[in-house]
């Protein structure tokens, strides 16, 4: 039921389609980083900064999943 709604949203809620699209994308970098033997210091750097912007987005996400489970309609509803 979880992943339809994710689904769903993803289709029908603009804000909640961004936020995906950007946790992905920052997913994706991070599994770079992790992939290299040693990080410089601004490697290091960048690494905490994606992975707090990839913990705000998610909490943002189930912000939306919770508010639509709540009122039945997540808010900023568009095509």
């Amino acid at each position: 039921m979880a992943e339809d709604l994710k689904h769903l949203l993803i289709e029908t809620n603009h804000e909640y389609r961004e936020l995906a699209s950007m946790h992905h994308s920052l997913d994706s970098r991070l599994h770079e980083l992790e992939a290299k033997q040693y990080l410089s210091d601004a490697e290091q750097f960048e690494e905490v900064s994606l992975k707090k912007r990839k913990l705000q987005c998610k909490d943002r996400m189930e912000t939306i999943l919770r508010e639509h489970r709540t009122h039945g309609s997540p808010s900023g509803l568009s095509a």
